[in-house]
């Protein structure tokens, strides 16, 4: 057996010294930019998941959310809840907020979005939106006439700019007029107009909890709540807090950022791998017609080489197997020049990520995936390899030498 195996290795050799530098150069660079493809865009699509996460944790959900109780539409007696929370051990801080439908009129603009109200002590303990102001300032406890406006609201003057609807413009000191779904009218200045590059938070309002408490009444974010973020401890494991708050008797339903976006992350992931799919099944059949015709030309311009390494002895096997190892070897040396090249575009797009709608976006590459592919290139290679090997090894010996 190992006798055979160096035969073809042997064999191998020596068809790679004889078929030209340029050719098998080439045919690297092929397998290169293929194995190139069918990395860079799933970890494209990783570095996007990613980025989602990572908004959803510092604008949505923080990293656990606590949501009213079954058929219940708000939390009742937030105040205490918060109390209660906030001395379970993991638990940095936990922030109450409330959500009302709105309509925000300025000059002749209307935009209908939600606006979250919330206490700005708590609020910069559990997210992140605090350090996404692009111009003015964050919400201070007590500011009761100022809001704080997503970019996506305000807008641009021209509307071809904007994403949805939007108040043309409106700037820090501009005045608005929201008009809440219970009714009440307010007029607000613009605070601070947040942009943290979430389609979501950049679409939304912001006032104090204590402005939302005179919007309804007396009957405030303090004593109810639309939902309660919880910022955990780095080292905590959210899983296991989420049975601990549990186990304090709180009955809400609680739920770990995962587990609050799993439906979505799954949806947007699903068609992402549908695309990512297609990629790689279009690269892989360039890598096998690339290496089906190589081999192709190889064996039949080999073909009286072959019925001569037939008719002194050469096993069939060693013949074809030969053939398969020029593939490993062209296949080798294309992943490690896919490496090199995948490495340096990884690192461009680190230093200047990719722009999408919802955020920036870097590469994500991911170990398994790596490998995964690199098996599925080399098996897909080495039955283009096969194949043409098998059918002229299979002639007669006298009609390969004639075949020359």
């Amino acid at each position: 057996m190992f006798e055979n195996l160096r035969v073809s290795v042997f064999l191998a050799a020596r068809a790679l010294q004889r078929g030209g530098r340029g050719r098998v150069l080439l045919n690297i660079i092929v397998i290169a930019f293929v194995f190139t493809n069918m990395i860079f865009l799933p970890s494209v699509i990783s570095g996007a998941v990613e980025s989602y996460n990572v908004q959803t944790i510092d604008f949505m959900t923080s990293d656990i959310v606590i949501g009213p109780r079954v058929d219940e539409r708000y939390i009742e007696d937030a105040d205490t809840l918060l109390g209660r929370i906030n001395r379970i051990p993991g638990v940095i801080r936990a922030s109450a907020r409330f959500s009302m439908p709105v309509s925000v009129d300025f000059e002749e603009n209307t935009v209908s979005i939600e606006v979250k109200a919330f206490d700005p002590r708590d609020e910069v303990e559990v997210t992140k939106i605090h350090e996404f102001i692009e111009e003015g300032s964050f919400l201070g406890s007590g500011d009761r006439d100022e809001i704080l406006l997503g970019v996506l609201v305000t807008g641009h003057e021209d509307k071809s700019k904007d994403f949805y609807d939007s108040l043309g413009g409106a700037a820090v000191g501009d005045v608005v007029t929201v008009r809440y779904a219970n009714g009440v009218v307010r007029q607000y200045r613009i605070k601070g107009i947040v942009r943290t590059k979430s389609y979501i938070a950049d679409y939304m309002a912001f006032v104090t909890a204590d402005e939302m408490e005179s919007v309804l009444g007396g009957t405030g974010p303090n004593t109810r709540a639309s939902e309660i973020l919880v910022k955990a401890t780095d080292d905590a494991d959210l899983s296991a807090l989420k049975r601990m708050i549990l186990s304090f008797g709180v009955g809400e339903e609680v739920k770990t950022w995962e587990d609050a976006t799993s439906d979505i992350v799954a949806e947007s992931v699903e068609s992402f791998n549908i695309i990512n799919n297609i990629t790689v099944i279009g690269s892989l059949i360039i890598a096998i017609v690339v290496i089906f015709i190589l081999i192709t030309i190889k064996t039949f311009t080999n073909r009286k080489q072959i019925g001569i390494l037939k008719a002194i002895g050469i096993k069939k096997s060693v013949i074809i197997n030969s053939y398969v190892m020029q593939v490993f070897f062209i296949c080798t040396f294309g992943v490690i020049l896919g490496l090199v090249i995948l490495e340096a575009m990884v690192l461009y797009f680190t230093a200047y990520p990719i722009e999408f709608p919802d955020g920036t976006v870097t590469p994500l590459v991911d170990a398994g995936m790596l490998v995964e592919n690199t098996v599925m290139l080399y098996l897909s290679s080495a039955v283009a390899g096969f194949i043409p090997a098998w059918r002229i090894t299979n002639e007669k010996i006298l009609d390969a030498m004639r075949g020359a």
